[in-house]
């Protein structure tokens, strides 16, 4: 009988308990071990084996496996998810996970973007906010499909497109993508919590922010499901409070837009950073699904990864762009301004819960640990995917690179805390370029080439001899990178056709839809011949 999260009950096979299916976790001392691990291998044909086998031996792996089994850690790392051991079936699960990680001020932070670094107005900023996120999270919603179906997280999916070598180039920049955003959501929970007290320093705020996701994301799977199910909850209040004493304020001030080329540049630069927020989640989506059984509905698990995304999304990003049009106001002190220049966003929303007094400060409070919900999925994640990268990180416990991952993450946050929009703009526009390219190559191919889901074979994920070499994949993602040079737009490059695409001297960035178009191209060109010469 499932619990109300969906997860086994004590009668049920553990989902932090996983199978280990790779010898490089062996004792080469250990012959015990090894007529385990092959007797595992004999009775298990799809690549999948009981949990239990991830604490076979005496290595050291084995070892830490063991304490962490005693705590109830997830032990599991990128290995398939056996079907008697995928428990979570409630779609809410998958919903209140985006709904939470999305619901926190750095999605409010994207928002305040649209006029402080692109000099929009309201109506368009809105408008282009509407239809960027609209896109970007279609890929995210898409690849959520792929766990259920697959037991397979998203950088071992990515096997199957790009090949046993190439995929190692692609998880480097999803380890990139990974602690960056971390780092990025700390600077901003620190700036709310400076907010409320300036005697608070930045790095204190991005310390607290850091040890919190780590609590959550080391124990795994289950327990970042079930803090994704309920944090979202006190953070909406807040932000419906923000935008009660905002409007009863009367501070909004519809700020017109601009005309010609160089509203036009503003729009497609101003899109750029959206869509590279909302489809962020793409080269970690699957990880989320992984546990849920195999026969549940696509329909239902891409409609509620949907609803969990596009709400929060906009709600936040809106509510964003309408204070921070309250800046704009000219006359005498202007609180939202002082405010903004003191502590960034957490000074701007502290201006506007300045009128409720201590409950305003506690508001706040509640909004820096929010930015926990956002950051628990990268750090989950950058530990897979580290695992992909070679045999040797996949002897390191998931737990453990969790912790590093997160070492790292505090190292980049601290000395970035004063240059956080300049970092938050780039990052935004690098998440983009590269999910783009890595999202023409994956639908390229499996709606052209592997025609749905019928085309793959998931016992093949640990077989690089049987996986694709990626000729075509590499190639395609070449090209990719050659579209993205052309269209983008940044203060250190502007490509020749992102010139035209708004007024000199930055033009308007269109990088990630070049980048897209030119490795679905390429790749839909290079596969028939990949698969001609080589078979697979």
């Amino acid at each position: 009988m499932p619990s109300k999260f969906g997860f086994g009950s004590r009668g049920e096979p553990d989902v932090e308990k996983a199978p280990q299916v790779d010898s490089a976790y062996a004792s080469n001392s250990n012959d015990s071990y090894h007529n385990q691990y092959d007797e595992v291998q004999d009775n298990v044909s799809d690549g999948a084996v009981p949990g239990e086998s991830f604490e076979y031996g005496d290595s050291l792996y084995a070892k830490l496996q063991r304490i962490a089994g005693k705590f109830n850690v997830e032990q599991r790392g990128v290995e398939r998810v056996p079907e008697n051991e995928r428990t979570d079936t409630s779609y809410l699960n998958i919903g209140s996970m985006w709904f939470a990680a999305n619901m926190v001020v750095s999605s409010f932070a994207i928002g305040v973007l649209a006029k402080s670094t692109f000099y929009m107005g309201f109506v368009d900023a809105i408008l282009v906010c509407l239809f960027f996120n609209l896109l970007g999270v279609m890929s995210v919603c898409f690849f959520s499909c792929f766990g259920p179906a697959f037991g397979l997280r998203q950088m071992v999916l990515s096997r199957f497109w790009f090949g046993w070598w190439p995929v190692k180039f692609v998880a480097i920049l999803n380890v990139i993508a990974c602690v960056g955003w971390s780092a990025a959501n700390a600077i901003v929970g620190a700036q709310m919590l400076n907010a409320v007290n300036t005697d608070v320093p930045g790095y204190a705020g991005i310390l607290i922010v850091t040890f919190c996701t780590l609590f959550i994301t080391f124990a795994g799977y289950k327990v970042v499901h079930i803090y994704e199910y309920w944090s979202w909850i006190p953070t909406c209040i807040v932000f419906f409070i923000v935008l009660g004493t905002f409007a009863h304020s009367g501070a909004f001030i519809n700020i017109p837009m601009d005309v010609g080329k160089s509203e036009l540049g503003d729009c497609l630069s101003f899109g750029s950073t959206v869509y590279g927020f909302a489809t962020g989640w793409t080269s970690y989506a699957a990880d989320y699904t992984v546990y849920q059984p195999s026969d549940r509905s696509r329909r239902k698990v891409f409609a509620s990864t949907w609803i969990g995304l596009i709400i929060p999304l906009l709600f936040t990003e809106f509510l964003g762009i309408a204070v921070m049009t309250a800046t704009e106001a000219n006359d005498g002190v202007n609180k939202y301004m002082d405010g903004y220049n003191t502590s960034g966003n957490g000074g701007l929303i502290g201006a506007v819960l300045e009128p409720l007094g201590g409950f305003g400060k506690f508001c706040l409070v509640i909004l820096a640990l929010s930015i926990i919900a956002n950051n628990c999925p990268n750090i989950y994640s950058v530990s897979l995917t580290l695992q992909v990268l070679s045999r040797y990180t996949q002897r390191v416990p998931r737990f453990i690179w969790t912790f590093l991952a997160s070492c790292v993450s505090l190292a980049i946050a601290i000395p970035g805390y004063s240059h956080f929009e300049t970092v938050l703009d780039n990052f935004m526009n690098f998440i983009a370029y590269w999910l783009a390219i890595y999202t023409g190559i994956s639908v390229a191919d499996h709606f052209i080439f592997k025609r749905g889901f019928g085309g793959y074979r998931p016992e093949l994920y640990d077989k690089p001899d049987k996986l694709p070499h990626g000729i075509a994949a590499t190639i395609a993602f070449c090209f990719g990178i050659v579209g993205m040079i052309t269209g983008m737009s940044q203060t250190w490059w502007v490509g020749p056709i992102a010139r035209h695409a708004g007024a000199l001297p930055y033009g308007g960035d269109v990088g990630f839809e070049l980048g897209f178009v030119f490795a679905f191209v390429i790749y839909c060109a290079l596969r028939p011949l990949e698969l001609r010469y080589f078979g697979k």
